[in-house]
């Protein structure tokens, strides 16, 4: 791991593969281990460089204050294009997740020429509040469960990863996964004051951020090869979500984990990076010429 400077901000970078393959730039939602290190492997030994990076305020990336952003969502997809130039190698995949797949549509749809194809896992195309009347909100019930709970000690590593086992529990997705990357997290959050520790484990810094202007009427817009990924027992982001997204970008394929919830399981590992290695293969028009071009590692 390591940081680049970009916009005359630092981003905690870790890279995987060679430094001269095609590009696979990973937005954290909201730090870089929200992707696991399996799928990062996987694209890596498909012949791409794969690298995952943290949001400001959170991770090894500049962190000021959390709870009053002096930057905009759009200033977060500026980073990725400015970063996704610093790296080289030309257009890049930009892949997000969750709050990470906001800052990827908008980077895509004000940078288009920084990028060669999409990958959105997890998100919707709204800020975050309340959702279009036509788009699912988070579910109920599971986020009464969720804002029942105490915070735990910000200062105890163990309390941490323990809250957010109980959280995963509660979202579906894996607690004993969700304990050590939670352990991890801690492990590079530059603090252990309730606001950054927040961040970095919650993305409480989007509740504060400045997402204006909407960007889903500009969908259409997207031009490159696009791939969702959604898991079908997302309670926080239900799947009408990604199905909107993926009606609204032209040529976008859906895929739809069935036994996932917010995070990439481990089991599903092998199909999204199987997805991702082939975004824009088959598809018509103008998009042909773009999407991922990796190659597989050949072994001496």
């Amino acid at each position: 791991m390591t940081t680049v400077s970009v916009r005359g901000i630092a981003l905690g970078i870790e890279s995987f593969g060679e430094d001269d393959a095609p590009l696979v730039l990973l937005v954290g939602g909201t730090t870089m281990l929200s992707w696991p290190d399996a799928l990062c492997e996987r694209l890596a030994a498909g012949g791409c460089r794969a690298v995952r990076y943290d949001l400001r305020d959170s991770g090894e990336s500049t962190t000021a204050d959390p709870q009053a952003p002096a930057y905009t969502l759009r200033d977060l997809a500026a980073d990725a294009a400015a970063l996704a130039g610093a790296l080289g190698g030309g257009p890049a995949h930009l892949a997000g997740i969750g709050v990470g797949g906001m800052v990827a549509q908008v980077a895509v749809l004000d940078h288009p020429d920084a990028f060669s194809a999409l990958t959105l896992v997890g998100t919707r195309a709204v800020a975050p509040g309340p959702p279009d009347d036509d788009l699912p909100g988070h579910d109920r019930a599971t986020m009464s469960r969720l804002f029942a709970r105490p915070m735990p000690d910000w200062t105890d590593r163990e309390a941490v990863a323990e809250f957010a086992a109980g959280s995963a529990e509660i979202l579906g997705d894996d607690p004993v996964a969700a304990r050590a990357i939670a352990a991890r997290v801690w492990d590079r959050t530059p603090g252990t004051t309730p606001p950054v520790q927040m961040a970095d484990q919650m993305g409480t810094v989007f509740s504060r951020l400045d997402c204006a202007p909407r960007w889903r009427e500009r969908l259409p817009g997207i031009e490159v090869p696009t791939l969702v990924v959604h898991g079908r027992r997302n309670r926080f982001f239900p799947l009408g979500n990604a199905e909107a997204i993926a009606r609204e970008i032209p040529g976008a394929r859906l895929l739809v984990l069935d036994e996932a919830a917010t995070a990439i399981p481990d089991a599903a590992v092998g199909e999204v990076t199987g997805a991702m290695l082939t975004v824009g293969q088959g598809t018509a028009g103008a998009t042909r010429a773009r999407g991922t071009r990796c190659a597989p590692r050949r072994t001496p």
